[in-house]
C-alpha cells in the first residue's frame, strides 16, 4: 500500500537524493555509491507500495549491488597484484585516495597513484618499480570506477523500465 501523499513525496525526494549521492559515491571513495543508489531505489519502491517495482526487479538490483562491491574489490586488487604491489603500496593507495578528497579534482586522480608510489618506495623498491606499482594500482581503481558506472547505469535503466513499463 502506498504512503499518504505528504510522506510519499518526502520518501520520493529522499530516494532521489540517495540515488544522486550514490552516483557521486561511485567516484568519491568516501561514499558507498551503489549501495546508496540501491537504498534509494528500494525506498522509492516501498513508498509506492511496490506497485511499479516488484520483488524480481529488487532482487536483480540487489544482485547488481553485490556485484558492484565485488567488482570494486576485484579490479583494485587485480591492478595492484598484476604489478606486484606490496602491502605498503596498497595502504598508500588507500590513504592517497582519501587524502585526494581534500584536493579535488586532481587529488582524486593523483592521490591513489602517489599513495601507492610512496608506499612502494617506503617498502624499499626502486623508483621504476614503484612507478609501475603506482600506475597499476591507479589503473585498477579506474577500472573499478568504470565497472561501477556501468552497473549504476544498468541499475538506473532496470529501475526505470520496471517503473514505467
Amino acid at each position: 500500500m502506498p504512503l499518504s501523499a505528504p510522506f510519499d513525496t518526502i520518501a520520493q525526494v529522499v530516494a532521489a537524493l540517495l540515488v544522486l549521492v550514490g552516483l557521486a559515491g561511485i567516484v568519491l571513495p568516501a561514499l558507498p555509491g551503489i549501495p546508496l543508489m540501491f537504498a534509494g531505489m528500494l525506498l522509492a519502491a516501498w513508498a509506492d507500495g511496490f506497485r511499479h517495482v516488484g520483488a524480481w526487479s529488487l532482487l536483480a538490483l540487489a544482485l547488481m549491488t553485490i556485484l558492484s562491491l565485488l567488482a570494486d574489490f576485484w579490479a583494485s586488487a587485480l591492478g595492484a597484484k598484476r604489478v606486484g604491489a606490496s602491502r605498503k603500496a596498497l595502504w598508500g593507495s588507500v590513504l592517497g585516495t582519501f587524502a585526494g578528497l581534500f584536493f579535488m579534482p586532481f587529488g582524486l586522480l593523483l592521490g591513489p597513484f602517489l599513495g601507492a608510489l610512496i608506499g612502494e618506495l617506503w617498502h624499499g623498491s626502486q623508483w621504476r618499480k614503484a612507478t609501475q606499482v603506482g600506475f597499476g594500482t591507479w589503473l585498477g581503481l579506474v577500472a573499478a570506477i568504470i565497472l561501477k558506472l556501468t552497473l549504476a547505469f544498468a541499475m538506473l535503466g532496470l529501475f526505470a523500465a520496471a517503473w514505467w513499463l
